[in-house]
């Protein structure tokens, strides 16, 4: 665990208590600057003759030391140096800063820079004659908003900018007189501005807090608004969604669910929502998918708005998660911040799980967990089987190194271990342990020890023994089954996608959840693996499964005859029991644990499954085989007939057809299984699509349901030519659909053509298509296993283009790498990869990189061990 002395953080001689920002001279087009003047009352620990503080980019042109009452300056700056490389500026006075109360004054200029972090702007094209003060440059409309988390608030303004350097904020800002101003808090007032057509609007004082929670945003917004159901301090809270112009009501969907989330939120942490409003802002430009700013959220649009009469309703289970996710941060990483970005899972995984904890209790009939199961754990579980990965607590010793770790360990194996801890504490028990921890931190900030004391207390348990190695040692068990007349025999060691485990690799010895499911009819019986190896008696020979509704973060092996017995015994499974079978039976035939053909024979007997969420593994992991093996003509030949045998009687007898008022995970399956089948080779059904794409293109907009899109756009570019593949590319560039430009790029990734592979790449890493949707083309060709080879040749010969698009942000960039590069299975694409990039600048993606060549070994030595029992199997089987 980092301690401070492991950091490299500022001198702590002066410590913030709350700066009054102004920004004005904001300049448009051309020069895109404005002048900041920040007063940063102080806390001064002994004399001083200058001042460390952070601060990226801004050119800082005097500063003045004033007295507590703000009266005139004791000292003044005599000169600055800047540290670019530690993001630093020294300001050196005339005279010392004496010790005790100060406020500094700091006069400064910025830019407002388009990289999707800091202060940025976002260009944009109207959907309605915007507003006359809103900034153009002529072919683009622009919106100004903030992105400061990890370490870009000093990209805005010289501030202290560490998470355990909380302070007040107060903001003012001067814009054109028909545009809005939002920040963290309410306005407090609004004024006339230096020359007509201005204003200055200011904003309450808020909370103390971190500043890479501050936020503002500038532009031509309206909103729609809805209240709270519960009062907080007697009122019902104004909550709304903002766009620009034209789109507000796209966001209803979103409003609906804000409201009701914060309710729900305020009742189950014991603790009122904190602000004296919420607000949530669609940004056209974003990197990530949502930031989480106390009081003013921000979003990328496909993340909080949805259009009722196009949107395809797989958004709406996104828009209510990601919303739910960034409203739980209000209080878990707000109202208490994590100590230091070691602990950022404590922030991101709480609220990854929280987050579908209130999606569902707002739609139940979403079944939420097992789309958890799928997604989240499997996921998590694929990343942390690489030696690559690392501890969910990961030491952060610069704070620039932090968005790396913004990744699948800290979101999705935090927010499984979260499940697993809560499954077992029981959930009531769980909410008032994380209640009691934001009551007794509450404006502060904390550290993973003070969670597991809080819920220690709680449940009567020693909540940090058990899972200290979930938290700080590297990966997660494999539990080998072994049978005896009426017991079986447990062995916990480290699992690795390789299966190349070595002895010093599987030293920790976790706290594994049994949750032996057992019996007629049957039971859960809940015990705990804490040693190596244990037995458990009086088990049914006729019926049991490990990990019920697999609630622990493990993998289950299972002799090869019980494996086939668990596949026969489907109506004693629950969703989630299905899902971690399959996942677990296809990671252990990846890593030579299992076999391909005995994970085929389990996945023959699922043909009459019904639910969508076990289809949708199903296809995930025939998805993976097909990928590894697809260089194999004749393998990927009879893994394409197994997968249409398989999936063809469900996608026939699902339909096109959707039904008003139908069930949201049904509609999901139709999509799912027509998408697959047409994937497979179904000809009846990539006829249909055909001519529903047919008659679309003709001008008739109703022949493809809202819903059906990506499945038709994918087959007809699938089996299409130059004509499809170019309507697809004319339709990303005119669609008014908030979701139809990601639709459209997944679905030009389908195209045979290697050419067009190219020209998709060439396209998303040009100054047409925002950078955050970049990353969706490399994916779309990597995952085309005709293509796939592309992305690495284009990569390799681009990379001065992709870089200077795409490095604009890291995390743009990082995702470029860790999307398009690990598909392959041949190990001479993995040294070709290392070998192009040793003499390069890689500290933006250097994890991801070892992730890529992680994966390609892995997929590598699983062909080379499998190829040939695989295609022995399929030809006994008929399908080669």
């Amino acid at each position: 665990m980092a301690s401070p002395t492991d950091r490299e953080i500022l001198p702590d001689t002066i410590k913030p208590i709350n700066y009054d920002l102004s920004l004005f001279n904001l300049e448009y087009g051309g020069k895109w600057s404005y002048d900041g003047l920040v007063k940063i009352d102080s806390k001064v620990k002994g004399d001083t003759q200058e001042l460390v503080i952070n601060s990226k980019e801004l050119e800082i042109s005097g500063a003045d030391v004033l007295s507590k009452d703000g009266g005139l300056p004791i000292t003044s700056m005599t000169d600055v140096s800047y540290d670019t490389t530690k993001e630093r500026a020294t300001i050196k006075f005339s005279a010392n800063i004496p010790a005790g109360d100060a406020v500094i004054a700091i006069k400064y200029k910025g830019t407002i820079n388009n990289a999707m972090a800091g202060f940025y702007r976002s260009k944009y094209k109207p959907v309605v004659t915007p507003a006359s003060g809103t900034p153009t440059d002529g072919e683009h409309h622009y919106m100004f908003s903030t992105q400061f988390e990890a370490c870009e608030a000093r990209r805005a303004f010289p501030c202290f900018d560490e998470p355990n350097l909380k302070a007040s904020f107060e903001f003012e800002v001067e814009i054109p007189d028909d545009l809005v101003a939002l920040s963290n808090m309410p306005e407090k007032r609004v004024t006339k501005g230096s020359k007509d057509g201005l204003k200055k609007v200011a904003f309450e004082k808020t909370p103390a807090m971190s500043t890479y929670l501050a936020a503002w945003a500038i532009g031509d917004f309206e909103h729609v608004e809805a209240f709270t159901e519960r009062k907080y301090n007697g009122k019902n809270l104004p909550v709304r969604v903002y766009t620009t112009r034209g789109l507000k009501e796209q966001g209803r969907f979103a409003l609906e669910h804000a409201h009701k989330t914060i309710d729900y939120f305020s009742e189950v942490f014991g603790i009122d929502y904190p602000l004296p409003k919420s607000d949530l802002l669609a940004v056209h430009e974003f990197a990530m998918g949502a930031m989480e700013n106390w009081g003013l959220v921000t979003y990328r649009t496909t993340a909080v708005l949805f259009d009722e009469e196009k949107s395809d309703a797989r958004f709406q289970n996104r828009v209510a998660y990601v919303v739910a996710h960034e409203l739980a941060h209000q209080w878990f990483g707000n109202l208490v911040t994590m100590d230091w970005w070691n602990e950022l899972w404590l922030n991101e995984g709480f609220a990854t799980w929280v987050g579908w904890l209130a999606v569902d209790h707002l739609h139940p009939e979403w079944k939420v967990w097992s789309q958890f199961v799928a997604e989240a754990v499997q996921t998590a579980l694929e990343l942390d089987s690489l030696r690559a990965s690392h501890p969910i607590e990961v030491p952060v010793r610069n704070a620039l190194e932090v968005d790396q770790i913004f990744d699948h360990i800290s979101y999705l194996k935090g927010s499984s271990v979260i499940r697993m801890l809560s499954n077992h504490l029981g959930q009531e028990v769980f909410l008032k342990g994380v209640g009691d921890y934001l009551k007794i931190h509450a404006y502060g900030n904390a550290r993973t020890n003070d969670l597991w004391a809080a819920l220690s207390a709680a449940s009567g348990q020693d909540v940090q023994a058990f899972m200290d190695p979930w938290i700080r040692k590297i990966g997660f068990p494999v539990v080998t089954v072994a049978e005896e007349p009426g017991q079986i025999t447990l062995r916990q060691s480290r699992y690795l996608t390789t299966g190349d485990v070595k002895p010093e690799e599987d030293e920790t010895t976790w706290w594994i959840p049994v949750g032996l499911k057992t019996g007629t009819p049957a039971k859960v019986v809940h015990s705990a693996l804490t040693v190596k190896e244990d037995t458990v008696r009086d088990v049914d020979e006729s019926f049991y499964k490990i990990n019920a509704d697999q609630s622990g973060f493990y993998r289950t092996n299972y002799p090869p005859q019980r494996l086939l017995k668990l596949g026969e015994s489907q109506d004693r499974l629950s969703i989630e029991d299905k899902i971690g079978l399959l996942g677990d039976a296809t990671s252990l035939a990846i890593s030579g644990s299992g076999t391909t053909a005995a994970l085929l024979s389990l996945l023959e007997g699922f043909r009459e499954e019904k639910d969508f969420l076990v289809w949708s593994q199903i296809a995930t992991s025939l998805s993976k085989v097909r990928a590894v093996f697809a260089e194999n003509k004749e393998i990927s030949e009879g893994l394409k007939k197994f997968s249409l045998k398989l999936f063809s009687p469900a996608a026939e007898a699902t339909g096109w057809e959707f039904p008003k008022d139908e069930e949201w995970l049904t509609g999901q399956s139709r999509k799912l299984l027509l998408a697959y089948a047409a994937g497979a080779g179904h000809q009846g059904i990539i006829a249909e699509g055909k001519k529903k794409f047919a008659a679309w293109k003709g001008g008739d907009e109703k022949a493809i349901h809202q819903n059906l899109r990506g499945v038709i756009f994918n087959l007809a570019v699938a089996n299409g030519g130059q004509e499809e593949y170019d309507t697809i590319k004319a339709e990303f560039k005119k669609t008014t659909s908030v979701d139809g430009r990601e639709i459209s790029i997944q679905a030009l990734g389908r195209s045979k053509n290697p050419d067009h592979a190219w020209d998709l790449l060439e396209f998303v890493t040009s100054e047409e298509v925002p950078p955050q949707d970049a990353h969706g083309g490399i994916l779309a060709v990597a995952a085309n296993n005709g293509t796939r080879r592309v992305a690495w040749e284009f990569t390799k010969k681009n990379w001065e283009r992709v870089e200077k698009r795409l490095g604009v942000t890291n995390v743009v960039i990082d995702r470029w790498i860790k999307t398009g590069l690990p598909k392959y299975s041949d190990t001479a694409i993995r040294d070709d990869i290392a070998e192009f990039f040793k003499d390069k600048n890689t500290a933006a993606f250097n994890r991801s990189l070892v992730i890529v060549s992680d994966t390609i070994t892995g997929n590598a030595s699983y062909k080379q061990r499998d190829e040939a029992r695989l295609l022995e199997w399929l030809k006994s089987h008929g399908y080669a």
